[in-house]
């Protein structure tokens, strides 16, 4: 019985700590560019962390990018992981 306990408690530990490294922080980097009105910027840029898998923080990153249009505004978003 206290084998087992031994062996439960050390496979638990054993598990937390992998669980524990697969997340890691990662920064998403976002480019942005405007367009379709005079004085706008050229381009701006953004960046932020997330914390998650590489895969996943590579998925949530390119997910933020996209185009936009909004009263004539033509706004270009790219995102990738840094």
């Amino acid at each position: 019985m206290k084998f087992t306990a031994t062996i439960l408690l050390t496979l638990a530990l054993i598990v937390s700590i992998v669980m524990a490294s697969c997340t890691k922080s990662y920064t998403c980097h976002c480019n942005i560019v405007y367009s379709g009105a005079p004085g706008l910027p050229d381009s701006s840029s953004q960046e932020y962390q997330i914390t998650n898998s590489k895969s996943g923080a590579k998925s949530a990153c390119s997910g933020q990018s996209g185009t936009y249009d909004n009263n004539g505004i033509h706004t270009v978003e790219t995102c990738y992981l840094y």
